[in-house]
């Protein structure tokens, strides 16, 4: 089986980082901050292996992109496959306004 390698950019590690803190500082269950982070990274580990089997996104701007959106609980991982690579772009809350989020980032 293919294997890819997985990239995560700092983008991404800073939206999981604002999401970890979120959890702990703001909802103040630090717990829960660390298993959500944990299970995101978890998704995230499972992309080396068929990453095409997510979907490319529907939108103009994910399909010029080639970008793809995995779910995981409320959030989302974005990213793409270029040459043997997985690069994840994003992790965002899925109830967010996405569009926007991705055109700033």
């Amino acid at each position: 089986m293919k294997r890819y390698k997985v990239q995560i950019t700092d983008r991404a590690l800073s939206d999981m980082e604002e999401i970890y803190n979120y959890i702990a500082e703001q909802l103040q269950v630090p717990e829960t901050a660390m298993e959500q982070y944990n299970r995101i990274a978890d998704a995230i580990e499972t992309l080396d292996a068929f990453p095409e089997r997510i979907k490319l996104m529907e939108t103009e701007e994910g399909r010029v992109l080639e970008l793809r959106q995995m779910p995981v609980d409320k959030f989302s991982v974005f990213f793409h496959v270029r040459e043997g690579r997985v690069i994840i772009t994003n992790v965002l809350f899925s109830s967010s306004d996405i569009a926007k989020r991705l055109r700033d980032s």
